[in-house]
Order: C-alpha cells, then sequence, then structure tokens
C-alpha cells in the first residue's frame, strides 16, 4: 500500500473497532428499558430499512440459486447473534461480551474444516486449542472470588460466534462473486420484515411511551442498527479492498479493547482470569491467521 491509501485503510480500521467495540454498551443501555428480543428485532429492522435504498433496483439480478444463502446468513449472521448478545448481557458484563466475541475467528476455522473443505495446519491447529483454553477461563473467570454474572449466560454468546463462522464461510463459499452491501442488503431484508413484524406484535410502543429513559435507549438500539450493521458493513468491504484481509482481521484484536475500556468507564469489573482468558483467545487467533 502506498502512503495514502495506508493511512485510510488504518483510519477505517480505527473507526470499525471504535463502532463494533461500542456495540456491546450500545446493547446494555437497549435492555435497560426494552427486552433483549426487542433489543435485536429493532436491530435488524432498523438496519434493514437502512440498506434497502442500496438493493431495491437489483432484486433481479440475484440468482434464484443465491437466495437460500442470502437467508442463511441473515439468519446466522444477523438474525440469531442480534437476540443472543443482549440475551447474555442480562447476565454478564459487556466488557465480557466483547471479549468471547473474538472467538468469531476460532470458530470460523472450526467450521470451516468440518463443514466446508478448509485445510487445518500445525499453526491453525495450535491456535484452536490455545484459543479454547482462553475462552474457558474467560467464561469461569471469577472477580473478587465470585462469578462474573451467570457464566451459562456466556454460552449465548460462544453460539452467537458459532452462527458468525457459520455466516462467513456460507458467503465465502457460495456468495463470494456477490457484492457485500448487497449480501448484507438482501441478507438484512429476509429476516428484517420478520423481525420487524414481531417487534411491532410486542408491548415496544407501549414501552417507548411510557417508560423512563425509552428515549435514551430507543436512540443507542437505532444506532446499533445503523452503525454496527449497516455502514460497518460498507466500511470493512472497503477496508478489504484497500488493505487486504489480513490487516481487515485486525479489527479482531481491537475490539475487545475498546469493548473493555466502555466496560470499565461502566463501572464494570475485570478479574485478571479475564485478561487471560481475553490473551488466550487473541494469541490462538494470531496463530490461525499465521502461515504454517
Amino acid at each position: 500500500m502506498t502512503d495514502s491509501p495506508k493511512k485510510r485503510a488504518y483510519f477505517l480500521l480505527a473507526i470499525l473497532s471504535v463502532i463494533w467495540g461500542s456495540s456491546f454498551i450500545l446493547m446494555k443501555r437497549g435492555i435497560e428499558v426494552y427486552t433483549p428480543y426487542q433489543v435485536g428485532a429493532l436491530r435488524i429492522f432498523v438496519s434493514a430499512l437502512a440498506l434497502f435504498p442500496f438493493i431495491a433496483r437489483s432484486f433481479g439480478k440475484i440468482e434464484k440459486s443465491k437466495w437460500k444463502y442470502l437467508a442463511g446468513t441473515g439468519l446466522f449472521g444477523n438474525a440469531i447473534p442480534a437476540i443472543l448478545f443482549p440475551l447474555a448481557e442480562t447476565n454478564i458484563s459487556s466488557a465480557v461480551a466483547g471479549m468471547v466475541n473474538a472467538l468469531t475467528p476460532i470458530f470460523t476455522l472450526i467450521a470451516g474444516m468440518l463443514f466446508f473443505g478448509m485445510k487445518s495446519g500445525r499453526n491453525r491447529i495450535t491456535g484452536l486449542v490455545v484459543g479454547l483454553v482462553g475462552a474457558l477461563l474467560l467464561i469461569f473467570g471469577r472477580t473478587g472470588g465470585e462469578v462474573q454474572g451467570n457464566p451459562v449466560y456466556v454460552w449465548y454468546i460462544v453460539l452467537a460466534t458459532g452462527c458468525y463462522a457459520l455466516s462467513v464461510n456460507i458467503l465465502r463459499s457460495f456468495l463470494s462473486t456477490t457484492g457485500s452491501v448487497h449480501n448484507t442488503g438482501f441478507a438484512l431484508f429476509i429476516v428484517g420484515i420478520p423481525m420487524g413484524i414481531f417487534l411491532f406484535s410486542t408491548d415496544f410502543i407501549h414501552r417507548t411511551q411510557t417508560v423512563d429513559g425509552a428515549g435514551f435507549s430507543l436512540m443507542c438500539i437505532v444506532l446499533l442498527g445503523l452503525l454496527s450493521t449497516a455502514l460497518s458493513t460498507v466500511l470493512f468491504n472497503q477496508l478489504i479492498k484497500i488493505s487486504g484481509a489480513l490487516v481487515a482481521s485486525s479489527v479482531t484484536y481491537l475490539i475487545p479493547i475498546v469493548a473493555t475500556i466502555w466496560g470499565l468507564f461502566d463501572h464494570e469489573t475485570l478479574s485478571y482470569w479475564h485478561l487471560a482468558g481475553l490473551g488466550g483467545i487473541l494469541g490462538g487467533v494470531y496463530l490461525i491467521n499465521k502461515k504454517n
């Protein structure tokens, strides 16, 4: 990269790290008023509306064989995780949620090897072991002799990262010829409609009108949909074009740092076990991305 594209790449990397790293504290603010299901549904519905203008004239350009894969990425890459993360944050801190989210590349490799023909190697296998040990330290990390929240709820995030892994492999294997904005826009359109119908079938409007602090919580969830789901897709696609996948994957290391800073700012407590677990996960991700 020349100096100008390099500066642009680092700028995009910083912006994406802040956006995605801040998503966990935004979800935490959202569930102060709304249910986790409402938070997830509104996030997806808002992001689907935001990207619809970019795909409105392209419905006829999508091959019929691609729709099932778009539905798969919409379900596994957006709808299910959008519910699982706020569910988890009802019992664990936003900082820990951001840390466990770093498991995504590890589960992407596992899913790739099991179902999509991805090759393994010495560094990748070592990275898997190191990363999974780090995850166990994170999940059962203790603060002042007590478990941080209810560790059972951490498994919701583990499941969400598994869903992300399936989505990434579907995109890589079956949707590589479709543009990133179209992939995300159509995937969100498919799941956004039922999410919107579900949202307005709940007491969402009543909570918005009657619960103190609803305006702020609503704003946080809307920002979550517009920034963390819609805008970030466009920026990440641009980052890959400028710098390649290797530099773009660096965002994995920065997201937990931003999430942790927000958590500490919000008076969340972390232990050395959590930091050791995060180190294990990021070390595993580094080995997985390293050439054998």
